[in-house]
């Protein structure tokens, strides 16, 4: 016999236990505990979050090859102008970042990440991803595979969400109430 509800209220949702699901709220746990481990390493260093991704994008692209300019680093964080100025200004002050002329285009100005602020980042995060390799260790070819698709797909559809919506403000309707004519 299923349990009474009182007149008028719903009964308790079930949670969902799909497979799938399972895997998406591990996912949200780990992207949540990688947040906190993250805020710790900025705290201790007397960072903003924000400082961090910096370092993080900048590490990114070093590994990659690639050279990042000011304004390729605040698209990347979604900052105007000014605020990768203050985000850069601070990094420099602190000794994790320097800005060198392009190799390529000796005109371009790029930001390059110092040694010292990615031995600071492998002495905090080097035993995460340490234990995050020897994890991977464990999976085959085709599991592998698998996660690192996985983990793309997921990555792509966190940045397609990053579109901004259209504003209210910048909508061509006129506001509630009015006719087109008022406005």
């Amino acid at each position: 016999m299923a349990p009474e509800t009182e007149p008028g209220s719903e009964p308790a949702a079930q949670p969902d236990t799909r497979p799938e699901m399972e895997i998406v709220h591990l996912l949200r746990a780990v992207a949540v505990e990688l947040g906190l481990h993250s805020a710790r390493f900025a705290s201790r260093n007397r960072m903003h979050a924000t400082d961090v991704r910096a370092l993080i994008a900048l590490m990114d692209a070093r590994r990659a090859g690639e050279e990042m300019t000011a304004g390729r680093l605040g698209a990347a964080l979604g900052l105007n102008s000014a605020g990768t100025t203050a985000l850069l200004d601070r990094l420099e002050g602190a000794g994790h970042v320097r800005r060198v002329r392009g190799a390529a285009d000796r005109r371009k100005v790029v930001v390059e990440v110092e040694e010292g602020a990615v031995e600071l980042g492998r002495s905090f995060f080097g035993p995460l991803i340490e234990r995050s390799v020897e994890l991977l260790r464990g999976y085959d070819d085709h599991q592998l595979a698998a996660i690192r698709g996985f983990l793309g797909g997921v990555r792509q559809a966190a940045a397609a969400e990053q579109s901004p919506a259209p504003s209210p403000s910048r909508s061509s309707a006129p506001p509630a109430g009015r006719s087109p004519r008022d406005t």
